[in-house]
């Protein structure tokens, strides 16, 4: 059979989502797997095991549902048996009936179910990464009870001795604060005399982690690579860091689906639902202080400035870091 999956649209749910890639792979070891996945993340894609095509998919270049149709029609030629439509909008499922794949498997959310010829009803109260292998074991009837989030990077260099710091986030009420972020990178600049940490972000966040780095105190041990890795660049970076202290943000899931220790701050976020998922080498924070954590918006309506953020114990980062440094 010729399978083909769209993946998800951001990077934390692509990395979640290659649970469920492994476990088609499991189900179906001898058959074709495709993806398709947006523009942005499609270098990611070549650290996900077992996928044999990769169909990067930009909206600026089809925009619209009727763009989207056109994309999906373009692969009709490759006459997939199987779509799995993992993203819940409109649009993907639409894409999906353009291909014209035999069957379209996929949750039956925004009405879309018309579109699908197998669909099944979301999970509540799951894992995100739990959530689509789910729909996997609704469409076969088989359960899946080896569950891994993996990426391998095939040419594993050797050990930076880096950590690296993360404190972006798309959603502002998952950004670490500027003021409270540089208070910690001081105070673990202090703490760790012999460590080097480095601190990463896409090109847009390169205003956010200069604000960061203003007036460091140790500024000979803190390196800046805020727009200057790929994505590519990033995964290979983290591979062979030391540890990874990170918001709950995408970058968080590569880490940990990469092996290397990680510890994750959360505030907003709902750690039940999106949190990193591989338990090993993984030390999630957060402060517990406010009765509105975790409220899941994308922005905190009662302060302003993400307090739940501000809040979180320094001395707790401080002797996560401490035991992945000595022992892991």
């Amino acid at each position: 059979m010729k399978i083909l999956v769209r993946l998800p649209n951001w990077l934390g749910d692509v990395v979640m989502s290659t649970a469920f890639v492994n476990a088609v792979r499991q189900i179906y070891p001898d058959d074709q797997l495709d993806v398709i996945i947006k523009k942005e993340l499609g270098g990611i894609a070549s650290f996900i095991p077992g996928i044999h095509h990769v169909h990067p998919f930009s909206k600026q270049e089809h925009n619209g549902l009727s763009g989207v149709y056109r994309f999906g029609k373009k692969l009709r030629s490759e006459k997939y048996d199987l779509f799995f439509c993992l993203p819940d909008s409109l649009s993907s499922a639409i894409m999906g009936w353009a291909t014209g794949a035999k069957k379209r498997i996929g949750f039956g959310k925004e009405g879309r179910f018309f579109l699908m010829t197998n669909s099944y009803k979301k999970p509540i109260n799951l894992h995100r990464a739990d959530e689509y292998v789910s729909l996997l074991e609704q469409f076969t009837g088989k359960k899946i009870t080896d569950r891994v989030v993996k990426l391998e990077v095939a040419d594993k260099a050797k050990k930076n001795g880096l950590v690296i710091i993360n404190f972006n986030s798309e959603a502002v009420s998952r950004r670490m604060p500027v003021d409270t972020g540089r208070h910690l990178i001081n105070m673990l600049t202090h703490t760790f005399k012999s460590t080097k940490f480095a601190l990463v972000g896409s090109p847009k966040e390169k205003d956010y982690i200069d604000n960061l780095l203003a007036g460091s105190e140790h500024s000979d041990r803190l390196e800046n690579y805020a727009g200057k890795t790929s994505l590519e660049g990033l995964c290979k970076l983290m591979a062979s860091a030391k540890a990874v202290l990170t918001t709950d943000s995408g970058p968080a899931h590569l880490a940990n689906s990469l092996g290397v220790p990680t510890i994750v701050l959360f505030g907003a976020g709902n750690e039940a639902n999106t949190a990193p998922y591989n338990k090993q080498h993984l030390n999630i924070i957060r402060a517990g202080k406010l009765e509105c954590e975790p409220c899941v918006r994308n922005t905190c309506r009662l302060y302003g400035i993400p307090k739940c953020m501000q809040l979180i114990d320094e001395i707790e980062i401080t002797n996560a870091l401490d035991f992945y440094l000595k022992y892991a």
